[in-house]
């Protein structure tokens, strides 16, 4: 992968980050409908706010996304965003995820800064999620 050197006034920067984030109680219930308008909202999310998606792959029970951010971001601010955005819509239009849970995600998130050498392994981890042995088919 390439790096996107992207230019502001005052500086230039290539920040990506690796996010990972899951339901509460890690319940399988991004699925079918759920999953597909998860990843619609993480999409909007994202353009909202500047940043641009490298990869994304939404799992039953928990979400890997690869996105380019600013500097002025924190790694905390940006997962935070896509966890709140996403329940609060999700949760609106899905009736079923809140009877089953409290809140949708769980209060922890994993965040790792990404740099140019290992970008691409990153995108290839999450790209493959559903292509490892140990894992079920892809809920559609």
């Amino acid at each position: 992968m390439s790096r996107d050197v992207r230019v502001s006034p005052g500086g230039a920067h290539d920040i990506g980050l690796h996010v990972v984030w899951c339901p509460k109680y890690r319940r399988p219930v991004l699925t079918g409908a759920v999953a597909a308008r998860l990843r619609d909202l993480i999409d909007a999310k994202a353009a909202e706010r500047g940043w641009r998606i490298i990869a994304c792959e939404v799992m039953p029970d928990h979400v890997h996304l690869f996105v380019k951010t600013r500097p002025q971001d924190s790694p905390s601010f940006v997962a935070n965003q896509f966890k709140g955005a996403t329940s609060r819509a999700l949760r609106d239009e899905f009736p079923h995820l809140r009877s089953r849970l409290p809140t949708l995600w769980s209060r922890s998130y994993f965040v790792a800064s990404v740099g140019a050498v290992s970008a691409a392994t990153v995108q290839r981890y999450i790209d493959t999620q559903y292509e490892r042995p140990w894992r079920k088919e892809r809920a559609r």
